[in-house]
């Protein structure tokens, strides 16, 4: 990038611990218990995914400029996340309203969630209205499959991606 720093000091939030409760969190037996028979599971079978598993796969995206993940900038949350039939609508709230990074930040939740979710998923990134002076340019940037094809083909750009895609504050989502 060009070593400009739109928000020099963002405010930090704690993150939030993860809302999905383990087997044994939830008083389950780890075992497999003698009256549980497995289903067996047809082609046709797909396994529901909601808000609170999209925003446990993008909550720890490193933000571009900071040591800090999305969600400890409130960058992302629970509630910016709607779904339907197949379809996944994540909004972001950039820290500043001239945030020069939110096109780098909303294609960091697109290849998350390209990587993690089935084909069948149509995913929206878009910046919460009103948030940004660019809103529409960087939401049309954001779900123009041509324009994320060129900008995954940039050797630098997907570094500094892979890079916002490691984990950080101990929410490994992978």
């Amino acid at each position: 990038m060009n070593g400009e720093i739109f928000n020099a000091n963002p405010t930090v939030y704690a993150s939030k611990p993860s809302t999905r409760k383990s087997k044994f969190e939830a008083g389950q037996s780890l075992w497999i218990d003698e009256q549980y028979e497995p289903e067996l599971s047809s082609e046709s079978e797909v396994e529901p995914i909601d808000e609170d598993e999209i925003f446990d796969l993008i909550r720890s995206i490193a933000d571009p400029e900071h040591p800090n993940s999305l969600e400890e900038l409130r960058v992302v949350s629970a509630e910016q996340i709607k779904m339907g039939d197949n379809h996944i609508m994540v909004e972001f709230t950039p820290t500043v309203p001239h945030c020069g990074m939110s096109t780098l930040i909303g294609l960091s939740i697109r290849v998350r969630l390209m990587r993690s979710l089935p084909q069948r998923f149509k995913v929206d990134i878009r910046v919460k209205p009103g948030s940004h002076q660019s809103e529409l340019a960087v939401n049309k940037q954001l779900n123009d499959k041509e324009r994320v094809a060129a900008a995954l083909e940039n050797p630098a750009l997907v570094e500094t991606l892979e890079k916002c895609l490691e984990p950080v504050g101990g929410h490994d989502s992978r």
